[in-house]
């Protein structure tokens, strides 16, 4: 997945300025690579009637699904610069990132000082529930 890292961040980068968050303004964009070679966005969109928002790594997969794709080669996350370290999966993202990826699944995060970062799934989500 290495050549398609740059790609990867770029894409989530775009997602990133699409999201819709007028109540926190912590915007995120992701997007996922699949093993057809095509690649999937999605970004946050928040809701009045919270919890009801909708994460971009969620978002990012159903754009997979819809598409046809059923397996995660790669994942790129991206948050706003200066909001966090590393933008990483919530909990029920990372469970969804599992369901259509290998334990060894590279998930890249773009770092508020512009360097980007890696973990697997497998890092991010030990002991996953997986059938």
């Amino acid at each position: 997945m290495r050549d398609e890292s740059a790609a990867l961040v770029e894409h989530a980068r775009a997602a990133r300025r699409q999201a819709h968050a007028p109540y926190s303004h912590f915007r995120v964009g992701a997007a996922v690579l699949d093993d057809k070679g095509q690649i999937h966005t999605g970004c946050n969109v928040e809701n009045a009637a919270l919890p009801e928002g909708i994460c971009a790594e969620t978002n990012a997969i159903g754009s997979m699904v819809a598409a046809g794709g059923r397996k995660i080669v790669g994942i790129a996350i991206v948050g706003g610069a200066g909001q966090l370290e590393n933008v990483t999966p919530c909990g029920g993202c990372r469970q969804r990132i599992r369901e259509f990826a290998d334990a060894d699944t590279e998930i890249l995060l773009l770092r508020a000082d512009g360097r980007v970062t890696g973990f697997t799934i497998d890092e991010l989500l030990p002991e996953s529930f997986h059938l």
